[in-house]
């Protein structure tokens, strides 16, 4: 128990301190609702995202929305939200969720930060509201019946974090952090020579034999849709690509179900109109070998999808994809992190990207209950850990053709 309080107090980075930290007193009088995330208000969700504390471009309107109405499986989400007061004038606080029997096949009084397409849970909250907000987020959980809440893959040590740990603090319940753990982040503040140095001159010069192989058959050039025409013109090349390699071979490629591609598609569109969203590809001549789905949301950036032709993998497609992208947004200035969104110890994002996100999984105590909340989060750990055993050996047992240095 000692050992499970430090790494929360360790994730929340003012969970010791939070008794210290000075706080002006709130003029505002929130209020808490649930609905579903279909019926949220794009503009005043859009505004929101605008004035974030911290960003999630997978909680922006276009990519949940675009995920709800078509995505196989993924819809009837509903969405934890607070408003500035009795009049609804402006929205400081969205959490979309669903149950834990949904997320997780428990039986338990639990809602879970919705995951469908969606690798990071930290929930939007207006950045000058950030305690009004967490405070309302945990109230509307309660309100809809919850003993507790779980974010999965939430950023562990943001304003975000801190916030939502202040939020229950009045419970004397400590929250539960699972699996902390980081994964790959690209720090597009550097040089780009200096971000990628990391891999050492051996294998940047083993890359540069490489690309110069694979031009052997064609000029490789690198390009980024960023408008909604040319956008949709790359994704589908994208789509192509995934169908055609592994993904395509176990169905999951997104192209291979209709609501999913109609999900990227309307989703890519709208990002992209917004200048949320661009896809790049590599070409060689005439032909597409990789391609891949860049995010933005305030100064962050997300790596979301990659792709490439497993026909020339010897060439290592998808990593100069990533040498690419790597360069083009050190050079932006609207960018000052890159969340890789991979797993941990990704085999190849972890060797080019060296800066890393702290993640985890945040269980939190929304009220007191008759179920003591250690019980629920025991359970929860226990199905999370099943889980992550099936999901390990469905990577093992995954088709290893193509696949990159």
């Amino acid at each position: 128990m000692r050992h499970a309080m430090s790494i929360v107090e360790g994730l929340a980075g003012v969970h010791a301190r939070r008794d210290a930290v000075a706080r002006a007193p709130s003029s505002r009088h929130p209020v808490s609702e649930v609905t579903s995330l279909l019926a949220v208000p794009e503009k005043a969700w859009s505004h929101l995202a605008d004035r974030a504390a911290e960003p999630n471009a997978f909680y922006l309107p276009a990519w949940a929305r675009a995920v709800s109405r078509h995505a196989e499986g993924k819809s009837g989400a509903r969405a934890l939200l607070v408003w500035d007061g009795p009049t609804r004038t402006q929205l400081i606080g969205l959490l979309p969720v669903v149950t834990a029997w949904r997320a997780m096949r428990v039986p338990l009084p639990v809602l879970v930060a919705w995951q469908a397409y969606a690798p990071l849970t930290t929930p939007l909250i207006d950045r000058d509201a950030i305690d009004d907000g967490a405070r309302g987020l945990v109230a509307a959980a309660a309100k809809a019946g919850a003993v507790a809440l779980m974010l999965p893959a939430l950023a562990s040590e943001g304003p975000v974090a801190a916030a939502l740990h202040r939020a229950v603090s009045a419970f004397d319940i400590d929250p539960r952090a699972l699996d902390p753990h980081q994964r790959a982040c690209l720090d597009a503040t550097q040089d780009a020579e200096a971000a990628l140095a990391g891999l050492g001159a051996k294998k940047l010069k083993e890359l540069r034999r490489q690309r110069n192989r694979l031009g052997d058959a064609g000029e490789v050039s690198f390009k980024c849709a960023t408008q909604p025409a040319e956008a949709a013109s790359a994704l589908e090349s994208f789509l192509s690509l995934e169908a055609s390699g592994w993904k395509g071979t176990r169905g999951t490629a997104l192209g291979k179900k209709p609501g999913d591609a109609a999900f990227v598609r309307e989703a890519i569109a709208g990002l992209s109109a917004a200048g949320h969203a661009e896809v790049v590809t590599l070409w060689r001549g005439q032909d597409v070998v990789a391609a891949g789905l860049l995010l933005r949301h305030l100064r962050r950036g997300y790596f979301s999808k990659i792709a490439y032709d497993e026909s020339v993998a010897a060439t290592s497609p998808g990593v100069q994809l990533t040498l690419d992208i790597s360069r083009k947004l050190c050079g932006d200035r609207a960018i000052d992190d890159v969340d890789s969104t991979a797993i941990a110890d990704h085999p190849m994002i972890d060797r080019v990207w060296r800066s890393r996100l702290s993640v985890a999984d945040l269980i939190l105590p929304v009220r007191r209950a008759a179920l003591p909340f250690h019980m629920i989060a025991n359970l929860l750990a226990a199905r999370r850990a099943a889980r992550d055993i099936a999901r390990r050996k469905f990577r093992v047992a995954r088709p290893q053709k193509g696949k990159q240095p």
